[in-house]
């Protein structure tokens, strides 16, 4: 009798969530749907802690997931394992959501901007280079619904000095992505991703 009470017991942490408490049952990390998911293209990755890679995905509400993205996680490793190890990229990450997706009057919001990056570094998920914007974390506004946090991964033209103008530096909303593409002949991104999110009091 024993051995059946001491086998229960060590049978306990094993059973379904049910027998647990609720910081210890299981997150679903569901996949962007269409159109969401056509961003997503060249195999970028963006891994937090604890989470892991968020590309392409939603982020869930459990564990405090969101609360943390938006309070403690810092800048996450971005990684592209088809980087060339000798040529240089250059990284954005925007919010063309705010305030919100129906009126997104500030888009394109900009949380984070890196030039420079060696091809070598990309491949292992360190985002070394001139950082023109420091990375801001992911606070959507409560009720403003989800937004959409995109990672854009450029091929740096070489001998490129890229800059942004003074009037860039003095916002980060309303940024005009597509004149700064052009200025600097970025052409289309080698690979893209986003994930979404929204503020976790909702």
């Amino acid at each position: 009798m024993k051995l059946l009470v001491a086998a229960l017991v060590a049978l306990i942490p094993l059973l379904p969530t049910a027998w647990g408490s609720e910081a210890s049952r299981t997150c679903i990390f569901q996949t962007l749907s269409e159109p969401d998911h056509k961003f997503c293209r060249g195999e970028l990755e963006v891994i937090y802690p604890e989470v892991g890679d968020v590309s392409c995905s939603y982020v869930p509400k459990c564990h405090r997931y969101r609360h943390k993205l938006s309070s403690e996680w810092g800048q996450p490793r971005v990684r592209y394992p088809w980087a060339k190890k000798t040529k240089k990229y250059v990284l954005v990450m925007v919010d063309p959501d705010a305030p919100n997706r129906a009126h997104p009057k500030h888009r394109f919001w900009r949380h984070w901007l890196v030039t420079d990056i060696l091809g070598s570094d990309l491949r292992v998920g360190k985002i070394k280079g001139k950082v023109l914007t420091s990375y801001s974390r992911p606070k959507p506004p409560r009720y403003s619904g989800y937004h959409r946090y995109q990672f854009r991964l450029y091929r740096q033209p070489e001998h490129q000095a890229i800059i942004l103008s003074s009037e860039d530096q003095d916002s980060l909303g309303t940024w005009d992505l597509k004149d700064f593409v052009e200025d600097f002949h970025l052409g289309h991104p080698v690979a893209s991703t986003q994930f979404l999110t929204k503020n976790y009091k909702d």
